[in-house]
């Protein structure tokens, strides 16, 4: 069984008994020698090598890939036979640091604190998240906030743990609500309600057609005010034009960014000049965490008949 591995991934490889393992370049089409691969697994390969790969590819048992969002992988047209297997867990603890560091950062005001630096000025009396201002309530610690995780799934419930450490008040949202883990999830009837009271608010939306501009100007106007939002989800799940409406009448407090509608986000973007924006460019997840482990189990799978994980339903080409 011939296995093919992008350069793109770094991480530990499995050994199986009976497989060859190629690293390709992710950035080209798969070699013709390379298309008697029957397992390809994706990361970081362009959509048009993605879509040459499903149609040349024509062995494939498996196509794994190491995103937990496999949309890319899924739209290429991989046959319908093919069991496509998404990245699902393999991200959650990157994340969820990025998410944590994203939210020391804005209650900590260190963004001000780079800004200051880069002007020579030592100014130990800030006390916001991103800007001057006095003591007015508004949340500067973790220790006592009410913090809400929109999208609460894997990644959600590895970062919880972590803010309730240091004081915070989880409560998570998804389209069911429970108690998942200790924690109270509410469902879109309730979020209005909790978002009301929320003093930190971390995204970790999917793309879906459901998601699309989720946090608008009446979910921004709903948001309590002086709160400050983290987006480490999807960048279209955000309307941009209503937060930066947010950030700049002071309604938001900071916001903090690892992804945008358009990525790269353009040159001309608003976004860029925000002075309490911070933005990363989407590098909360790209360290996949025991990859190796997820390739191996359903290289196995395939071969017995067995259960592949993270099955991804397909509608064929």
């Amino acid at each position: 069984m011939k296995v093919l591995v992008p350069k793109a991934y770094r991480g530990k490889l499995p050994k199986i008994d009976d497989a060859e393992i190629v690293i390709i370049d992710q950035r080209v089409p798969v070699p013709k020698e390379h298309l008697d691969a029957e397992v390809l697994v994706a990361w970081g390969q362009p959509p048009e090598v993605l879509r040459d790969s499903a149609e040349r590819l024509t062995k494939l048992r498996l196509v794994q890939a190491f995103l937990a969002g496999p949309d890319p992988v899924v739209a290429a047209g991989f046959a319908q036979e093919v069991p496509i297997s998404s990245g699902v867990g393999l991200h959650d603890g990157p994340v969820a640091e990025h998410a944590l560091a994203l939210i020391l950062a804005l209650l900590r005001h260190l963004p001000l604190a780079v800004q200051n630096a880069e002007r020579h000025v030592w100014d130990v009396k800030h006390a916001g998240s991103m800007k001057e201002r006095a003591d007015d309530g508004r949340v500067t610690t973790l220790d006592g906030a009410n913090v809400t995780i929109w999208g609460y799934g894997s990644i959600g419930s590895t970062l919880a743990p972590h803010i309730s450490l240091l004081g915070g008040n989880v409560t998570g949202a998804a389209r069911t609500a429970g108690v998942r883990g200790g924690v109270t999830v509410v469902d879109d009837a309730g979020l209005a309600d909790v978002l009301a009271e929320t003093d930190v608010l971390v995204m970790i939306l999917p793309t879906h057609p459901s998601t699309a501009k989720a946090m608008d100007a009446q979910r921004f106007a709903q948001l309590k005010e002086g709160a400050v939002l983290v987006n480490v989800g999807r960048g279209n799940t955000v309307d941009e034009k209503a937060l930066v409406a947010a950030l700049e009448s002071g309604r938001l407090a900071g916001a903090a960014i690892d992804v945008t509608e358009v990525e790269p986000l353009p040159a001309g973007s608003p976004l860029w000049d925000l002075p309490n924006l911070l933005i990363t460019p989407h590098i909360a997840g790209g360290r996949p965490q025991n990859a190796d482990k997820l390739l191996a189990h359903n290289i196995a799978a395939v071969r017995a008949g067995g259960e592949v994980r993270n099955l991804v339903r397909v509608t064929g080409r």
